[in-house]
């Protein structure tokens, strides 16, 4: 990991970026808000809540005290044409509504809900249960992981931004697939989330009689990750690929881990190649041989932390890889987004070293 990527720091006095955000009172609207309330080029402008309208955000989130002086506002009522990019940290079918208006005003888009994921408006359909509105739309939106489509994100008007499984996953076999050294076809994905990653809502599941102290998978059947993290690895593989995906609930708040299984076709010090693919990535650090990252070693980072192993020296390599769920996973890749989007240091506002403990 490093910041050979980050370009120079912009003087003080240059403009900054009028932002609103659009669901402002869940899990990844606060992280937002924690993270571009101490971001030097960032003006927040707007947060929007039907329900708690007129009510400082202080209020609801005391952490932000002296921090953010923003008051809840209606949507219909918030001025987002007045902003340069809007983000979206709604429910899934709320971005794509609001697009049309957004765009035709000159704003950018950055969703951090399913709107603009998946490039099939069929396969959207049939995941998230809703026919998509805006399907011109959809067909210019960029998948919003740096590490993959950096170029485009910086030209880019809508931003469909990656779940937090895939993002994970594919920046875990992202280097094996680009190599081709690995059998695409036989992919395993098993991941576990913290209850964040749920959002901030009231569910039997996720309250903490139901989920503490316990350990359980969800969606083996199928989950609306798995056809998102299967269009990426295809794009990388440049061919059909197939993928078990087991998703888990675990009893910690923050925190992914995923631990994927490729099997070797073509040998290769795979050390040297995840070191040598992800150099010069700010965001991404490949540790040394044998290491165990563990998901409190991101908490509050908007780092993605990779292992590789080789079990045994068999045919098999296991990558173990780790991220903040409300970070890597949401807030901060959006945030990271936005700096590409507007030409801004990539590191920008994204500094923060992880919590310990």
């Amino acid at each position: 990991m490093s910041t050979v990527n980050a370009a120079p720091v912009s003087p003080p006095s240059a403009p900054k970026v009028r932002i609103g955000i659009v669901g402002g009172t869940g899990y990844t609207g606060v992280e937002l808000l924690r993270l571009l309330a101490r971001h030097p080029r960032a003006e927040l402008r707007a947060i929007t809540s039907r329900k708690e309208a007129g009510m400082p955000v202080v209020e609801m989130f005391p952490s932000l005290r002296g921090a953010v002086t923003l008051t809840f506002s209606d949507p219909a009522g918030a001025a987002l044409e007045d902003c340069d990019v809007v983000f979206f940290a709604t429910p899934h079918g709320v971005a794509m509504e609001a697009a049309p208006r957004l765009l035709a005003a000159g704003v950018r888009l950055i969703d951090l809900a399913a709107d603009f994921r998946l490039k099939d408006p069929a396969v959207f359909e049939q995941w998230y249960r809703m026919p998509h509105s805006c399907p011109d739309v959809l067909a210019e939106a960029v998948y919003g992981l740096p590490e993959v489509n950096r170029e485009a994100i910086r030209g880019a008007r809508v931003i469909g931004l990656p779940g937090c499984y895939p993002t994970s996953v594919q920046l875990a076999l992202k280097p094996l697939l680009a190599a081709g050294v690995v059998d695409p076809l036989h992919l395993i994905a098993d991941c576990k989330s913290g209850v964040s990653g749920a959002g901030r809502k009231a569910e039997v599941n996720i309250l903490f009689a139901e989920a503490s102290d316990s350990l359980k998978a969800y969606g083996v059947a199928g989950h609306r990750h798995h056809p998102e993290i299967v269009q990426g690895l295809r794009a990388m593989a440049g061919g059909a690929v197939g993928l078990v995906f087991t998703p888990h609930l675990t009893p910690m708040i923050r925190g992914i881990h995923a631990t994927v299984y490729a099997r070797i076709t073509r040998e290769a010090d795979f050390q040297a190649l995840f070191e040598e693919h992800y150099h010069g990535e700010p965001f991404v650090d490949v540790m040394p041989a044998g290491s165990m990252p563990d998901t409190r070693s991101v908490r509050g980072a908007n780092t993605c932390r990779l292992a590789v192993h080789r079990p045994q020296g068999g045919d098999t390599l296991t990558v173990l890889s780790v991220i903040d769920n409300l970070v890597k996973g949401a807030a901060g890749q959006a945030v990271q987004v936005m700096n590409l989007m507007f030409d801004l240091p990539e590191t920008c506002g994204l500094e923060q070293v992880a919590l310990l403990p």
